[in-house]
């Protein structure tokens, strides 16, 4: 089962599964992430709650940043986006894969089935990796 199609109700033992313990912020954190279908800016996710400090958002995305349940995209819009990862990624080199920015609503997409191309880089330059991003319209706003 994919990280994406996980139910809410799954959360605790996917977090667990992961080595993250399953805090209440933590858990709403990777709902929301869940529920968003695109990779989301710390911005939209803070806008989401009441009275949250951006810090504690922060903090739990880094906890799955560490633990590979998230991956960050920048996108060239300016703002960090954070995107879910799929089952068994380690975020090493081979799991990077292409990003679509919607030129009309600004979300952001991973393109999974697209894997980023390793250039071949000249002598004594060593590829660690790159940031594909590919612009156009999206379905939702065809």
């Amino acid at each position: 089962m994919s990280k994406t199609s996980v139910r809410h109700s799954d959360t605790d033992r996917l977090l667990e599964a992961s080595g993250v313990k399953p805090t209440p912020m933590r858990k709403l954190v990777y709902e929301i992430l869940l529920a968003g279908n695109s990779a989301m800016s710390l911005y939209k996710i803070e806008q989401q709650f009441d009275n949250v400090e951006r810090s504690t958002i922060y903090r739990a995305l880094k906890v799955f940043q560490e633990n590979s349940l998230v991956h960050t995209v920048y996108d060239g819009t300016g703002a960090v986006r954070y995107a879910l990862c799929n089952e068994g990624c380690e975020c090493s080199l081979e799991d990077q894969h292409v990003h679509f920015l919607c030129n009309h609503c600004g979300q952001s997409y991973c393109l999974r089935s697209l894997p980023v191309p390793k250039p071949e880089l000249p002598e004594g330059f060593d590829f660690e990796g790159a940031h594909f991003v590919v612009t156009g319209i999206c379905p939702n706003c065809k």
